[in-house]
């Protein structure tokens, strides 16, 4: 096995692996053939345990479909479908792999149900699982579950103190099944994002520093440099990464690829994303905070994110009284209530119903925004149909336990994650759909790799890697 200047690989789950890992996207954007594929080709490949697909006789995906009449039922249905789905990805990603790399499950802490899920799937694949990754969120219970079935665990943060919060409650008492800790920088990863509130989404940190004070903390805490750290986000050449390998200060470095694996034969995204891709500009992927999880979010910036930015942009605060500023009663968008709102702010109201957005929405903000007909039903229909796939859901105000809700307004200015990435996974419009991608997806147009439309196997990428390009 030769590589890219001093990258060696790594012992894991019994065997030597590259330590190159296939971020796993959830819903679909990868599954049992992208991942098998990659760890048949040396590395780590990640099955995605988030709402994954299931076949039928034929090898036909089977459709998702949610009729009970509760927002409960129809949680529990998700759940046996994400159980069901998984177990189907996995099994095929290991017949794949052939014995080689190794399997991964990626699951997100904040999913509906995740630990019912998460065990029901490693519950069915035994021996077939080395390790699961998680984040989004803080996932306690990680270790302890990792523990029951005696597999690897590989937490996602985007800080050292995140980490050190999870090691001081629950890690460190199953350390010796840590295989490794995710960085997954906050600025340039897709998907969601851990960014805290101490961190500005304008003012990107260089992620050196950030993973040396992770290795300080984990030091500190006795953890061995053998465990590696995961750099996570924006990686495309390992060229790029020359100084962190081999580098003392930083201890055992692997890497993670979540945007490259997408343009590749086995990639199961439809073609019309995968041309999308070769087409980006560097500031066409967005971190923003529309997703109903409230965490930050990388997506490419297409026409369906820019309608939600233009809704968040029609959006005026109000009161239920009389009071200081708000002296104006608001006489457009809501029928017979008594809103007060700034005169300024009531000649906006007017304007954008004069363009059309005729509807006032209110938002847990106390803010009201202005939609259309059409964005309102859909908006109402979609809040009606919710099938409870997050722990807590801003969009329709569900929670997964408890009361089963977040005692807040279901919130306007979102939209059901569910629905639009079963969509776009499974062939729907790219420009009406979430289309999720790391920041670094503007280099699919600059890399020669790609050129002439040019689609690599898996295998022709690892071995691209592996060159530093």
């Amino acid at each position: 096995m030769s590589s890219f200047k001093g990258l060696k690989p790594i012992l894991y789950g019994g065997r030597e692996v590259w330590p190159l890992i296939e971020g796993g996207k959830g819903v679909s954007a990868t599954n049992h053939t992208s991942s098998g594929a990659w760890a048949a080709a040396g590395g780590i490949g990640t099955v995605s345990a988030v709402n994954a697909d299931s076949y039928d006789a034929e090898g036909k995906i089977v459709p998702q479909v949610y009729d009970q009449l509760t927002r409960r039922e129809r949680h529990e249905q998700l759940i046996r479908y994400a159980i069901d789905g998984a177990v189907e990805q996995v099994r095929r990603a290991y017949e794949i792999a052939g014995g080689k790399g190794a399997i991964n499950i990626n699951v997100l802490w904040e999913m509906g149900g995740a630990q019912a899920v998460l065990e029901g799937v490693l519950e069915r694949t035994k021996g077939m699982v080395t390790g699961v990754t998680c984040g989004a969120g803080m996932p306690y219970k990680l270790a302890e579950i990792a523990q029951r079935f005696n597999v690897s665990y590989l937490p996602i943060i985007s800080s050292a103190r995140a980490f050190r919060a999870l090691w001081k409650r629950a890690y460190n008492k199953v350390s010796d099944l840590m295989a490794a800790v995710v960085y997954e920088d906050p600025w340039l990863a897709g998907g969601h994002n851990g960014l805290s509130n101490a961190e500005d989404p304008l003012k990107p940190e260089d992620p050196y520093p950030r993973v040396k004070a992770l290795r300080d903390t984990m030091r500190a805490e006795g953890i061995a440099d053998t465990v590696p750290i995961v750099m996570a986000g924006g990686v495309w050449y390992l060229r790029d990464w020359n100084d962190w390998i081999d580098n003392p200060e930083l201890g055992s470095i692997a890497f993670q690829f979540g945007t490259r694996p997408l343009l590749t034969a086995e990639s199961p995204i439809p073609q019309g994303w995968k041309d999308a891709l070769r087409h980006l500009e560097p500031g066409d992927v967005l971190l923003h905070r529309f997703s109903p999880t409230g965490f930050y979010s990388s997506a490419v910036r297409n026409p369906f994110l820019r309608s939600l930015e233009a809704r968040s942009e029609r959006q005026i605060p109000y009161s239920k009284v009389e009071a200081g500023e708000h002296s104006a009663r608001l006489d457009v968008g809501v029928k017979g209530k008594n809103f007060w709102v700034t005169p300024k702010d009531l000649e906006h109201a007017r304007e954008w119903v004069a363009q059309g957005f005729t509807d006032g929405l209110r938002t847990p903000d106390d803010t009201i925004v202005f939609v259309n007909p059409a964005e309102r039903k859909e908006i109402q229909q979609d809040q009606k149909d919710c099938m409870g796939c997050l722990s807590h859901c801003g969009f329709s105000a569900w929670k997964d336990h408890d009361d089963y809700s977040t005692g807040r307004l279901a919130d306007p200015r979102s939209f059901c994650i569910q629905k639009t990435l079963q969509d776009i996974a499974h062939g729907g419009d790219i420009n009406q759909n979430l289309m999720f991608a790391g920041h670094a997806a503007f280099k699919f147009k600059q890399d020669p790799f790609y050129s002439n439309n040019f689609t690599p196997t898996v295998k022709q990428l690892v071995d691209r890697i592996l060159t530093g390009d």
